[in-house]
């Protein structure tokens, strides 16, 4: 998508209040769930317009409005996108709207280093995915997930795929705000996959996603990103969270140059 374009220092491949925000996206729930399952844009304070036959779920109990003075500057007075599922795996956002890792599809071709994402903990099950290329070509997932255990995995589905830990702060009174601004250095996931694959293989209780125990499921060396990064190919949000924006930098955070003053958070 941008392979063949001068790519600036920023940059943004979201943002809720643009003009038309999902633009380079395609947008994916589950049609057996339709009161549940959904993507919307709504106002972060008030959850307004409320979704058309749907409901949205009740948010975490300190940044309700029921005490108004506790929730002073938890939440933004901004359009916002809300994706919500039971069924996470089912309803997801993703940029660009279609890839593919069995052909030569360069998917993005964004070449930064640093992504950041700007969401809302609602107090569910939350996952993001990005693909990576390696500068020899190689393929690897990095999926990142508030559910999964405190160990690296990684599993074959067309590329390996890092399966990472996610916390959000905890949510209390004494929060500053509900909004986090997740920040990743995608290089430095790349030598992980191989560490992640020689663990894996020294121990007997080698295991996929549905619990059975097969060592085949680890990918092999050879399939390996492992080189230099290269650039990313897609990025996946998934249910159930608060989105207000998606962009990448070739600088980390905070040097490089003054942030632009859209891209900070603002509460009510």
């Amino acid at each position: 998508m941008f392979s063949g374009s001068v790519q600036p220092n920023i940059v943004c491949l979201f943002s809720s209040t643009g003009s038309q925000p999902l633009s380079l996206f395609s947008v994916h729930v589950d049609a057996a769930l339709p009161s549940d399952s959904f993507v919307h844009l709504l106002n972060d304070r008030t959850s307004l317009p409320a979704p058309p036959g749907a409901s949205l779920i009740s948010l975490p109990k300190a940044y309700r409005n029921e005490d108004a003075e506790a929730c002073v500057g938890k939440q933004l007075r901004q359009t916002v996108l809300h994706i919500q599922s039971p069924t996470l795996r089912t309803t997801f956002i993703r940029c660009p709207a279609s890839f593919s890792f069995r052909t030569d599809d360069k998917g993005l071709g964004l070449k930064h280093a640093w992504l950041q994402i700007q969401v809302r903990n609602v107090g569910r099950e939350w996952s993001f995915e990005v693909g990576i290329v390696d500068k020899t070509g190689k393929h690897g997932v990095i999926r990142c997930s508030t559910f999964q255990n405190p160990t690296l995995r990684c599993n074959y589905n067309l590329a390996p795929v890092l399966h990472l830990p996610l916390k959000f702060p905890s949510s209390s009174s004494n929060t500053l705000t509900a909004w986090s601004t997740v920040t990743v250095y995608l290089p430095d996931f790349i030598p992980q996959f191989a560490s992640v694959s020689r663990d894996q293989r020294s121990r007997t209780d080698v295991s996929d996603e549905d619990g059975s125990t097969d060592p085949s499921n680890v990918p092999s060396p050879q399939f390996l990103p492992g080189g230099a990064y290269a650039h990313l190919t897609y990025v996946k949000i998934y249910a159930t969270c608060r989105l207000r924006r998606i962009w990448l930098s070739d600088s980390a955070p905070g040097t490089g140059g003054p942030t632009p003053w859209e891209f900070e958070l603002y509460g009510d």
